[in-house]
């Protein structure tokens, strides 16, 4: 029986059997420990975490399973490391916050960019004039209608048609003055029109393109916008502009000019070549000598102050080749009798490839393979806002303006519906400010515009001076004022202010490798943590787990095969024994 007792006070203790006692090999100390501590499930989990704690390297963990330690002090180091866990976990999820609703910045491009790396500005000229008064006398017919309140004005047909085109490039307020045309018309309006207006042989007489002076007729061509017939240079030809749905009757620029090494995106191929032949044209150096001259001129006898107000003169827009311009929002004047130095300064921003996998309402700009339009090859913001607005007053009025873009199917708007399409843009607008007010971060505009900047964009600001220029003092000094009597000029030079300028670049504020060094670096300073430890935490849960399982279930198995090796064994359960 003593032999019993200090078997069992070994490692091993005795096996019973028919009378008989059975030593077994004994095992070390540290083999019993470890087949102790695979016992049950609970003690198992208990054990694993007490391992873990002894050779985790965050710190403080250790101090929870020391031995000899109060265990006020295992409270306070449980309390540091929640704490600890919890500040950390609050700046990682500020963080993501961060990230996650503005990753972009824009910040200034690592380069300058060339002027010769984007095209010439897009120059659009509309005179203030809209009538001949050889074929319209715009006053006169307008004070007989006036007079007259309501039909029959006492007018001819021909005024009376002419009118109703014309007295829709005319300022606004002179809609509701009386009642004129009717609600719907037809393409013909355009061709009103262009009879009407002045012509670009008359308008626009002499240029001056790469230090060539010469006739502006191969190089502005005409363009039918909200003010009526302008003339517009380096922009793109209708087919590279407008899609097919584009209604066949709507006017198009016409030239043979091809844009075949340029788009806004991708800037010139690095095959085109440096001649002017490659288009849309682009200049090499700055200054008013590299730059253009137009010189405009309007016939005394022409000029007309009820449909335009007092001023006269002409509207200059600036825009990227691919744009239709707007040119009752973007422009500036040029009077009579003046000459005017425009001095552009191009503003350019571009994106980073690393953007391309986020959402377009979280990068905030769209590439072009991103967003198409229905009418217009080239995505702008400025293309998609008119687009927009042509849908919303289609939507509101039955029917479009004249120059806005539409299908065979969509009914242009006469005189008569002048009122609804002026406020069309407004309300537009109005309805855009009150669903964005109410829109969640992220989501798509109601209206269904949701015209985001493309992720190349181009545009032109403009330092303007002027000077007097006393046309009639020049011809006289030339002997030419018998020739041109009644004529009013201005002169316009447009040049690129510097030979480079700085471009803009969206890229990411925080990419997944910045995104993770924050989150390392807020676990470094709270935990004294690294991706090691995290890795060392997931092994204690998983792998070193399911080997420890495993060892257990081979070590039963093995003792089960033993057990039946030897008839009449008893053995004691060591999982329910404490050391």
């Amino acid at each position: 029986m003593s032999d019993r007792k200090q078997s069992w006070k070994g490692l091993e203790p005795p096996l019973e059997t028919d009378g008989q006692s059975v030593e077994l090999s004994h095992e070390p100390r540290a083999a019993a420990n470890e087949r102790f501590k695979c016992g049950k499930y609970v003690k198992a989990a208990i054990g694993l975490f007490e391992e873990y704690c002894c050779s985790s390297t965050v710190h403080g963990v250790r101090y929870f399973t020391e031995k000899k330690r109060h265990w006020m002090e295992r409270v306070w180091w449980m309390l540091a490391i929640a704490l600890a866990l919890f500040y950390c976990g609050y700046s990682i999820q500020k963080v993501y916050i961060r990230w996650d609703q503005s990753p972009v910045i824009v910040s200034f491009a690592e380069r300058s960019t060339p002027i010769w790396e984007i095209p010439f500005p897009a120059v659009t000229i509309c005179p203030e004039t809209k009538a001949n008064t050889s074929q319209l006398n715009f006053t006169d017919v307008f004070n007989k209608m006036v007079y007259a309140r309501k039909p029959p004005y006492n007018i001819t047909d021909k005024e009376d048609e002419l009118m109703a085109a014309v007295i829709q490039i005319c300022d606004s307020y002179l809609a509701g003055s009386f009642e004129v045309g009717t609600n719907f018309t037809d393409s013909s309006i355009t061709d009103l029109l262009r009879d009407t207006a002045p012509s670009s042989n008359n308008t626009l007489p002499v240029c001056k393109i790469r230090d060539i002076y010469e006739d502006c007729q191969p190089y502005f061509h005409e363009i039918m916008t909200e003010d009526g017939l302008c003339f517009t240079f380096n922009t793109l030809n209708g087919s590279e502009l407008f899609t097919e749905d584009l209604s066949p009757d709507y006017t198009r620029i016409n030239h043979n000019m091809s844009a075949n090494f340029w788009n806004l995106e991708d800037g010139y191929e690095s095959s085109a070549e440096i001649d002017s032949q490659t288009y849309p044209y682009r200049i090499f150096g700055s200054g008013a000598q590299d730059g253009i001259f137009v010189q405009m001129v309007l016939l005394k006898e022409h000029l007309e102050y009820m449909c335009r107000g007092a001023v006269q003169g002409f509207k200059i827009s600036l825009h990227t080749p691919g744009e239709i311009p707007q040119m009752s929002k973007y422009y500036f004047r040029v009077p009579l009798l003046q000459e005017v130095l425009v001095s552009v300064k191009p503003n350019m921003i571009t994106t980073s490839e690393g953007l391309r996998d986020y959402e377009p309402n979280r990068r905030q700009c769209y590439f072009a393979s991103e967003r198409k339009l229905r009418f217009l090859k080239v995505y702008t913001q400025r293309n998609c806002e008119l687009e927009c607005l042509a849908n919303f007053t289609l939507k509101t009025c039955g029917c479009v303006k004249f120059s806005m873009p539409r299908d065979k199917d969509t009914p242009i708007c006469g005189a008569a519906k002048m009122k609804c399409y002026l406020k069309a843009g407004s309300n537009l607008l109005k309805e855009q400010f009150a669903k964005r007010l109410t829109l969640e971060p992220g989501a798509e505009s109601v209206t269904g515009c949701n015209c985001l900047p493309a992720c190349t964009s181009i545009t032109y600001d403009a330092e303007i001076s002027q000077a007097p220029f006393d046309w009639k003092s020049l011809t006289i000094a030339y002997k030419l004022d018998e020739d041109f009597p009644d004529v009013h000029s201005s002169q316009l030079w447009i040049y690129f202010k510097e030979n480079q300028f700085i471009t803009s670049k969206r890229s990411e504020l925080f990419g997944p490798t910045d995104f993770l060094a924050s989150c390392g670096g807020l676990l470094g300073l709270f935990m004294g943590a690294s991706f090691l430890s995290i890795v060392e935490l997931l092994y204690f849960l998983s792998l070193r787990l399911w080997c420890n399982l495993r060892s257990r279930m081979l070590r039963k198995r093995k003792n089960k095969i033993d057990d039946s090796a030897i008839p009449g064994i008893v053995r004691p359960n060591l999982d329910d024994k404490e050391e």
